[in-house]
């Protein structure tokens, strides 16, 4: 049997004001990819999401990203390697340490926004990331976009690397994902969406926005906490992949694998 896992990008929400439905995501997804303070959320909201990814055996990860409230970390930026290296641990800390108290833990890393798509080929700011992340547990896992150069540069600096396709954007020929400036790069219908996550399991493969066909190696597939349609899209794919005879599970190991390991 074919299997993937589902992840999806929360605890964005900050004091009063709500990004997307963190908990009705968590009853689709396998693997929850919690926001760091830094882009997005705050420690109280962080924790709430926590608990429940516990209490419902959803595996958790670090979704860290650039100092960048206000742009919710989708702007490009250029720290030094000092600043990076030590926001990674900073940030990947600070969600062990909420994790802890919420009776789970820290299974992987997901870099987010900006941050993800600079060192999917910007080989310096990945080595900061990298180095960062083993500096904390060399053991976390780095999710990283399918095919881009990071992939082969964190396995060789030792790192286990799993990658992931997005459900609902738009990918250009090389691979690379189509701007959220340009218009189509966010999909919006269920159906779609569903139909090209299954050929992803099944066939490894997605059509470009020019009609390119690409070949695309996941382990996971991401859908997006913050857009409008979000859970109904999760729900499509969710349905069509469990339809088709796929198995959902986490790659990391949710909290229930922990306990009775």
């Amino acid at each position: 049997m074919a299997s993937i896992d589902l992840n999806s990008d929360l605890g964005e929400s900050f004091g009063p004001w709500p990004m997307g439905d963190d908990a009705s995501m968590l009853g689709i997804v396998t693997s929850a990819n919690i926001a760091c303070g830094f882009h997005a959320g705050d420690p109280a909201g962080i924790l709430t999401v926590l608990r429940e990814a516990a209490r419902r055996g959803v595996s958790v990860g670090a979704h860290i990203g650039y100092r960048d409230l206000v742009g919710f970390g989708r702007r490009n930026m250029d720290p030094s390697s000092a600043e990076l290296v030590g926001d990674t641990i900073y940030q990947i800390g600070a969600l062990q340490g909420l994790a802890k108290a919420a009776g789970t833990e820290v299974g992987y890393v997901k870099p987010h926004g900006a941050l993800y798509n600079t060192i999917a080929n910007d080989m310096r700011q990945a080595d900061d990331v990298i180095a960062g992340i083993k500096a904390v547990d060399p053991s976390l896992i780095l999710m990283a976009l399918a095919g881009a150069p990071i992939v082969e540069q964190a396995r060789a600096a030792g790192l286990t690397v799993v990658c992931e396709a997005f459900a609902d954007r738009a990918y250009n020929a090389d691979g690379s994902l189509v701007s959220r400036r340009l218009p189509g790069a966010v999909i919006h219908d269920a159906e779609v969406v569903a139909t090209r996550m299954l050929r992803i399991v099944s066939e490894h493969r997605i059509t470009a926005i020019d009609g390119t066909e690409i070949v695309l190696e996941a382990q996971s597939i991401c859908i997006h906490g913050d857009t409008p349609s979000a859970v109904a899209l999760a729900r499509a794919v969710r349905d069509r992949l469990i339809a088709s005879g796929v198995e959902l599970k986490p790659f990391a190991g949710s909290i229930r694998d922990l306990a009775n390991a």
